[in-house]
């Protein structure tokens, strides 16, 4: 049978928002705007904020260049209608992402208090706030961000909106940084029963790997 959602197209600094209840199947989906602007954080500190991944350093970008090229990847990786940045817009997104990660950094050594004191900050920083706008033909539509936001302050309104309500849910718990060793990449986590560890099924299998042979094992 095909999970049931409820969902609502909903523009987050041109982006689509999906407002979401859970499905039957008993997936989680965060509601409101938070599902795509998670995604934009996971995918913004993986690219620009992770020192290592996947048991190995990550390289870093060489030059302003390769910062835009992985801030754009990370913004169509996560859906974002319009990705296209300017070299110091994407410098911009880049220190965003180093704020996220502490976010991130926080919550995996059980320091809510102090996540949520670098979310506030963030959200007073970017001026957040709601506001209804219209595309025309499009219907009126939510925003986080000022009226006359740019990239950067735009999308750090959006990304600490986003995880305000995911920390001030019953949720907080599935803003996951990976368990295996030498791999800082971040996760939501939307399974069933809010188990998951690991950012893929790599790394899950790399320690599974490891586990066995310390065992004894071949």
């Amino acid at each position: 049978m095909s999970p049931r959602l409820l969902q609502k197209s909903l523009p987050l600094y041109d982006s689509p928002v999906t407002l979401g209840l859970q499905t039957i199947t008993g997936q989680v989906h965060f509601d409101s705007h938070v599902t795509t602007t998670v995604e934009v954080v996971v995918a913004l500190v993986n690219a620009l904020a992770t020192a290592e991944a996947g048991g190995r350093p990550a390289v870093s970008p060489a030059g302003p260049e390769q910062v835009r090229a992985r801030a754009e990847g990370a913004l169509r990786e996560a859906g974002a209608r319009r990705a296209e940045v300017g070299v110091d817009e994407a410098a911009g997104l880049q220190r965003l992402a180093g704020r996220l990660r502490e976010v991130f950094a926080a919550l995996a050594e059980g320091r809510e208090d102090d996540a949520a004191g670098i979310i506030n900050v963030l959200l007073a920083q970017s001026g957040a706030r709601p506001h209804l706008h219209r595309h025309q033909p499009a219907p009126w539509h939510l925003h986080f961000h000022p009226p006359e936001a740019g990239p950067v302050e735009g999308w750090t309104a959006g990304c600490a909106t986003g995880l305000a309500h995911a920390l001030g849910s019953e949720h907080a718990a599935r803003l996951g940084t990976c368990a295996a060793p030498a791999c800082e990449r971040v996760f939501v986590d939307v399974s069933r029963n809010g188990s998951r560890r690991f950012c893929n099924t790599a790394c899950q299998n790399r320690v599974k790997a490891a586990t066995h042979r310390a065992r004894g094992g071949r």
